[in-house]
């Protein structure tokens, strides 16, 4: 994306925050293409027969995306952020409608090995890497956090740091310690002390 159009969209978030109706019509047309990339990466993951399609999942994080009022937004980085996790929870949401009504059949699964580089890792579930993130968050919300913008949001480590306001050197730090026990969680299945 180029730096202007990064510009642009940080304009028009804030301009949306300051409740501008139409710049959120005009943030949604700078960004679907985005959303819709990132989505279509995630639904990649899922099985054949999923019931979400690119549209359905971006078009359902635009709504939720309304209703962020209180937000105040800071950023493209912080905006694609909160879309990441929105995302995330849409289709553990959906993930979880669907284990309900089959009870565990034809839960979707993840493909780990591109982001998680720490050696083979089964495919896990949107459930079990949910409940990882979980109790990720539990022991250390930042690294959890991490974990979101990185693999939900398809941030890079630059736009990382300038949401958690951290440092790029701690970012891949911490980054590699995600990864890590990530890895030890959903190999061993279990609670793993940092």
């Amino acid at each position: 994306m180029a730096e202007e159009n990064q510009d642009e969209i940080t304009e028009l978030l804030l301009a949306w925050s300051r409740g501008n109706r139409d710049a959120f019509e005009n943030l949604a047309d700078a960004v679907y293409a985005r959303l819709s990339r990132l989505a279509s990466s995630y639904l990649r993951q899922e099985r054949s027969d999923h019931t979400l399609n690119t549209g359905a999942l971006v078009h359902e994080a635009f709504l939720r995306l309304i209703q962020q009022d209180r937000v105040q937004w800071r950023d493209r980085a912080h905006f694609f952020a909160i879309s990441a996790k929105l995302m995330r929870r849409i289709l553990v949401d959906h993930a979880r409608r669907s284990d309900s009504s089959k009870r565990g059949g034809g839960i979707p699964t993840l493909v780990l090995d591109e982001v998680f580089d720490q050696g083979p890792l089964p495919h896990p579930d949107i459930l079990a890497l949910d409940d990882a993130l979980q109790d990720l968050e539990t022991r250390d919300s930042e690294l959890a956090n991490l974990v979101v913008l990185r693999y939900f949001g398809g941030l890079t480590h630059d736009e990382v740091a300038e949401v958690l306001d951290i440092s790029l050197s701690s970012v891949a730090r911490r980054w590699r310690t995600a990864r890590a026990w990530l890895h030890s969680y959903l190999v061993d299945g279990g609670a793993h002390v940092l």
